[in-house]
């Protein structure tokens, strides 16, 4: 198979990166570019993504690999060579946020530069992993939200529950320290090329609305080096700081979990959590970061006192919270136990439904063969996600709320009589739309 070569190539190289890395805790490398060679940008190529929007070349990466191989030694020669080479600024595109009333800036790379960005991220991974601490789940090889999510109902189970800090740092990617972030990547890697790539990438520009400009400080969301550097950002900002420094001070247990720049914190005692919610947004000040005033908050997430309940009794809810795009909440098993449970957060149920309903309205002149093929494979993808032990319910509603928007938009297929639902049930009995299906489960298979 071709690529296969390479692949074991870097594969031993990067495990070598590891190992050194690993025997050296706390010490700088300085050698570690001499690894990226023609080999080492190929299999770059490979795990790039070819479907991604352009950037400010318009170059897709279908033309590019027109000429792979001399492109890549192209690149390659002027990445290693200094001055030759230049990141060119990132075009920044808005992408909906939420239920689509608002919108995320994102940047977009070129094709070439999300390549060298990938090679420089396969040569940095090795050596920070082994530095990053096992509070933190996002954009690390091996991890991912489900595990931040079993980890988080583990802790709050275990702990029957106490208080948690729910924060939002606001902002982050275009608030983060530019000279900060060169001093915490440097303590760890000193390598000239991968040095000066990196400043590089900080110093380029943003093209949005026809204009570049250069912000003094933060880092293009959306570049392939981007979530490597929010990591080691808030590894040194959040994570050890709250390992080294606040949990040795706390009366209770506590726990964080971290996803990205998303993450709460869960505490035994009401005392301690006041203590850390009024120092953190002190500690982020420090690093240039600001918490979000409206969306951070201390819920009480206690587990209700007394015997379980049968299912459908009127005592009240416990505290809420969001990560992930679940709310957490407790409620009771169907043996009356309390246990926290998560389903889709209502924001993210209604840009989904948003979604579909727009897909809807645009194909709906598509064969129907074909419409419920593409609404299937929605719904499917859905699941990939959604699918967690207690939310089928969630689940199920969203089949039923797609099937609403499709009925609406056939119906307009035409200036003919609407679609009745007894029309539709039968469309649906010739075309069902796949069952909800719970894709992680908390059960042992």
């Amino acid at each position: 198979m071709a690529g296969t070569p390479s692949l074991k190539t870097v594969s031993t190289k990067r495990e070598r990166i590891a190992q050194l890395a690993k025997q050296m805790p706390g010490v700088a490398l300085t050698s570690l570019s001499h690894h990226i060679d023609i080999e080492w940008l190929k299999e770059a190529f490979r795990r790039t993504r070819k479907d991604g929007a352009v950037g400010v070349d318009g170059q897709t990466a279908g033309e590019y690999a027109a000429n792979l191989e001399g492109n890549l030694q192209s690149l390659l020669d002027r990445a290693k060579s200094g001055d030759h080479y230049r990141a060119p600024p990132v075009r920044r595109v808005h992408i909906p946020k939420g239920d689509g009333s608002k919108t995320r800036p994102i940047g977009v790379p070129t094709f070439e530069d999300k390549v060298l960005q990938r090679a420089a991220v396969m040569a940095l991974e090795p050596v920070f992993e082994q530095d990053f601490l096992d509070c933190s789940y996002g954009f690390r090889p091996g991890r991912g939200a489900h595990d931040a999510l079993d980890a988080l109902w583990n802790h709050t189970m275990a702990m029957n529950g106490g208080w948690v800090l729910e924060a939002d740092i606001e902002g982050f990617f275009d608030a983060l320290d530019k000279a900060q972030l060169r001093t915490m990547f440097c303590q760890r890697v000193r390598d000239g090329v991968l040095v000066r790539l990196i400043g590089k990438w900080l110093k380029a520009g943003v093209l949005e609305a026809g204009n570049v400009y250069h912000p003094e400080s933060g880092t293009p969301q959306g570049g392939v080096i981007s979530p490597l550097l929010a990591n080691i950002y808030l590894h040194e900002v959040l994570d050890v700081w709250f390992h080294q420094q606040v949990l040795p001070r706390l009366r209770g247990r506590a726990h964080l979990v971290r996803y990205a720049d998303d993450f709460v914190m869960v505490f035994e005692t009401k005392v301690d959590a006041c203590r850390v919610l009024d120092v953190l947004p002190k500690r982020f000040g420090k690093y240039g970061l600001r918490l979000h005033p409206e969306k951070t908050r201390l819920v009480r997430f206690t587990k209700p006192r007394g015997g379980p309940k049968p299912p459908g009794s009127d005592q009240d809810h416990p505290g809420s919270f969001e990560l992930l795009g679940f709310r957490h909440f407790w409620n009771r098993s169907r043996k009356g136990n309390w246990v926290v449970k998560r389903k889709t957060a209502s924001s993210r149920f209604s840009r989904a439904l948003h979604r579909i309903a727009i897909w809807c309205r645009v194909n709906r002149h598509l064969p129907i063969t074909d419409q419920h093929r593409a609404l299937s494979a929605k719904l499917r993808g859905h699941d990939a996600y959604y699918g967690i032990t207690g939310n089928h319910r969630m689940l199920q509603l969203l089949r039923q709320q797609a099937a609403r928007a499709w009925r609406k938009w056939l119906s307009r297929r035409s200036r003919k009589a609407g679609l009745t639902w007894v029309q539709m049930r039968a469309l649906l009995q010739r075309h069902p739309l796949p069952a909800a299906r719970v894709v992680h489960s908390v059960f042992p298979a």
